[in-house]
């Protein structure tokens, strides 16, 4: 089974330079000062790809460590 590929990601900087990372128009994560300047030199020059999985990484909710596992078993849905 091929793993999903993040989707849906989108984001938006503020006046204040804080990033909005939304997923499908919903406010997902906030990036403020370091972690919006980190976000900000990662994202410049990579492919849309890329960009997903760095704003899917940027919610926390990405990786836990146990899709290798589950998918062994079978039990990922």
């Amino acid at each position: 089974m091929p793993a999903r590929l993040p989707e849906g990601f989108s984001y938006r900087e503020r006046k204040s330079g804080e990033i909005e990372v939304l997923h499908f128009g919903r406010l997902a994560a906030l990036l403020r000062s370091g972690q919006a300047k980190r976000f900000r030199a990662r994202a410049s020059g990579v492919t849309e790809l890329e960009l997903q999985h760095l704003m899917a990484r940027a919610t926390g909710n990405y990786k836990r460590g146990n899709e290798r596992r589950a998918a062994r078993s079978g039990r990922d849905g």
